[in-house]
């Protein structure tokens, strides 16, 4: 099998309510682009990056140029093996992890496909059918918040996030958290996630208020020895996300304490071979894992469902329905959560096929 074409789609999707985090970032209408790679064989493989604006070292628009660059390696490429193409994709582009996992993806539904397999096969095997779902809710005003939960809830949600410090007012981000733990009662998983946006001091004072409640804070600020302070300030578990994008990173997250659970997103750490190694590492660790993206639609749900279904259960603690917090579907029979869950697709490789035609004329084509 050869790699014989490079189709790239810019595809705006948008968000079915606004999505507001700390110091203005913000998911309205936000750009994904799609990559086929198709072969010889007439089998086709799929990838997806959606960055955030304002959010990580990534920008939609760079996508193109990146891929462009390592097309020379790719046009001509055997697919198979994914991990054997990236490293040589990384000896020849340096750092672009978000572009280069479009491409990943893509290799690892093309190894899946040739080989007639769900794509969870290739990672680990599948050790769950389906997978607990969190849902994340929209910094606005904590009674709103509330009613997002319950409503959430009321469709078997048992996981929530709660975003924090959009209006930098520690208080009502307190009165958030509170709102929302009362909302739900008892049991359910609650954590408030700052996006790196809090001081160390502010968020040790939202920390301290509500040290009496179950809930969990999530990267509160920018690096990890700030976390840690707040960690110390307040003794609540921690989550990372932004700060934990590579082993190192993993490693001294662990080594500061505050890895009690870590987001695992594919285009933060270069796509699916580099997100399994790090799973592989957080099954070492001890910490629970959230296997996700920073967003995007149904490639890039499909993608990150299949590694969670070859997780062990009792270290995933949840994996995000990207798809259902935005529009267009790229393929409408996705993936759908039920009772608070969802399963990865069926069928060989990724499992979703796109609609070409949906996505208009592609951005880039290169053979």
């Amino acid at each position: 099998m050869k790699i014989t074409r490079i189709s790239l789609w810019h595809v705006p999707l948008t968000s079915h309510t606004a999505y507001h985090m700390a110091e203005g970032k913000i998911c309205d209408t936000v750009e994904s682009v799609v990559l086929a790679l198709d072969t010889d064989t007439g089998i086709t493989g799929w990838g997806e990056v959606c960055p955030i604006p304002h959010y990580l070292p990534a920008y939609a628009r760079g996508v193109g140029p990146a891929v462009e660059e390592m097309a020379p390696l790719l046009l001509g490429a055997d697919p198979i093996g994914p991990e054997a193409v990236m490293a040589k994709l990384d000896a020849w582009l340096q750092g672009h992890q978000y572009a280069k996992s479009s491409i990943d993806i893509a290799l690892w539904d093309l190894t899946a496909q040739s080989a007639k397999l769900p794509l969870h096969a290739l990672l680990g095997g599948q050790r769950q059918a389906d997978m607990p779902l969190y849902h994340s809710i929209t910094c606005i005003a904590p009674e709103n918040m509330a009613r997002i939960a319950r409503e959430a809830q009321e469709t078997g949600i048992t996981q929530f996030q709660v975003k924090l410090g959009a209006d930098r007012d520690w208080q009502a981000d307190v009165a958030r958290l509170r709102m929302v733990r009362e909302a739900v009662g008892s049991g359910p998983l609650v954590y408030g996630d700052w996006n790196c946006g809090a001081t160390s001091l502010d968020a040790s004072r939202v920390g301290r208020a509500v040290a009496g409640l179950d809930i969990m804070l999530e990267q509160p600020c920018t690096t990890i020895e700030d976390c840690a302070r707040v960690q110390a300030a307040c003794g609540l578990p921690m989550k990372l996300d932004e700060s934990a994008h590579d082993t190192a990173s993993l490693l001294a997250g662990h080594a500061a304490g505050v890895m009690d659970a870590v987001a695992i997103k594919l285009s933060k750490f270069g796509g699916l071979s580099a997100s399994r190694r790090a799973r592989d590492l957080c099954l070492h660790l001890g910490a629970k894992m959230c296997i996700e993206d920073t967003w995007g639609s149904d490639i890039t749900t499909a993608a990150l469902l299949h590694l969670g279904a070859a997780t062990d259960p009792l270290r995933l603690m949840n994996v995000c329905d990207l798809s259902s917090y935005v529009s267009p579907r790229l393929d409408p029979a996705g993936p759908e959560r039920r009772n608070g869950r969802i399963a990865p697709p069926d069928g060989p490789g990724l499992g979703v096929r796109p609609d070409r035609a949906g996505m208009g004329t592609p951005a880039a084509v290169i053979e």
